[in-house]
């Protein structure tokens, strides 16, 4: 290890544990947090999937994606965005095989993170992007990008594609994944989980009828709910009952059918499913969500009386949603002044730590 970069990550630690964060406060700026960014210098991560925004390009999407000081913030100066939390995009280290090549890609993602938000981190954060083959090391991954860059939390991209033909897929609601929550309750950070598009094997039995529905229209929120799903119905916050997951594009449908999963699951008590509360309750202690994506007023109305207000975040999803399309949605919402801030912000500020 360099010695410059032993500097480097010994005195942010130094920060980092010693005083409150500081960050562009204007009291009424907007907070988000499922924010994607590239990094296209890293030739080894698979490349990013999704479609740009009506009237854009994919060549201006993957400009936005790899760009973080010039049009990102220029967006957020027009919009009131106050802070960003950034995401390594889809699907990232989930979407390598190897286990070698993904635990080595991601010290050097978080670490070139790290330096590219560290000239203006009062207006970004990150999320860590984690190798999920092995439950330790993504745990001490975490460890070290928290506690010496720190950064806010994890953003995992579903599950972790592995073996030799790809077809092996592995959800972290299993048992050799408690070292991995157990570090995260210690930590106190949350884990973001974000939808990615199918191996090809996955795509091939499902969706080669209908290859128009990968991504965004359905896909991703029917795979990674089942992932969500898991988390509660294998007894992680049993487990570890202080854990907080996000979950993005307005909770990938679930909230909308919490009375049918309910009672569904209600009549599998007896066959050793390990969850020992009601579904939903996890949405009301352990889970959030955001709105990326997914600026449906009536569906958040109904999800603010369902899980109440405190458990909903304002996101855009840039750069596959702009700023100015969520800016003008928010704007359109009667709500009063007070609803408005802790949606976009109040909520956010308390989740992340914004605030201690």
């Amino acid at each position: 290890m360099p010695y410059s970069y032993l500097v480097f990550v010994l005195s942010v630690s130094v920060l980092v544990g010693a005083v409150p964060r500081k960050w562009n406060d204007t009291g009424v700026g907007s907070v988000i947090i499922e924010e994607a960014y590239s990094l296209p210098q890293l030739t080894e991560l698979p490349p990013s999937g999704g479609d740009p925004p009506l009237g854009q390009t994919t060549a201006q999407l993957h400009a936005n994606l790899a760009d973080i000081h010039t049009q990102r913030l220029a967006s957020m100066d027009a919009t009131g965005v106050d802070f960003m939390v950034l995401s390594c995009a889809s699907p990232c280290l989930q979407g390598i095989s190897d286990p070698v090549l993904a635990d080595a890609l991601m010290t050097r993602v978080n670490d070139e993170t790290a330096s590219l938000i560290s000239n203006n981190s009062m207006r970004f954060g990150a999320f860590a992007a984690l190798s999920m083959h092995n439950a330790s090391a993504a745990a001490e991954e975490l460890r070290r990008a928290v506690d010496g860059y720190g950064f806010l939390g994890a953003l995992v991209n579903d599950y972790q594609q592995s073996g030799s033909d790809n077809a092996t897929l592995l959800y972290y609601d299993q048992p050799e994944y408690d070292v991995f929550w157990d570090a995260v309750q210690e930590l106190d950070v949350p884990v973001y989980f974000h939808p990615r598009i199918p191996v090809a094997q996955v795509t091939a039995l499902d969706y080669a009828h209908a290859p128009w529905l990968l991504g965004a229209p359905h896909q991703f929120a029917v795979e990674l709910s089942s992932h969500v799903a898991g988390l509660c119905t294998n007894g992680v916050f049993d487990r570890f009952p202080k854990l907080k997951i996000i979950v993005g594009h307005l909770g990938e449908r679930i909230p909308s059918d919490l009375w049918r999963i309910d009672d569904g699951l209600s009549r599998k008590l007896a066959s050793g499913m390990p969850m020992k509360k009601p579904f939903s309750s996890y949405w009301k202690t352990n889970i959030w969500e955001t709105t990326s994506g997914n600026f449906a007023t009536d569906l958040l109305h109904f999800h603010t009386r369902i899980l109440g207000p405190e458990r909903i975040l304002y996101s855009v999803d840039y750069p596959f949603v702009t700023m100015q399309q969520g800016a003008e949605w928010v704007d359109s919402l009667r709500w009063s002044e007070g609803e408005k801030l802790g949606f976009v912000r109040g909520n956010a500020i308390r989740l992340l730590g914004l605030d201690r």
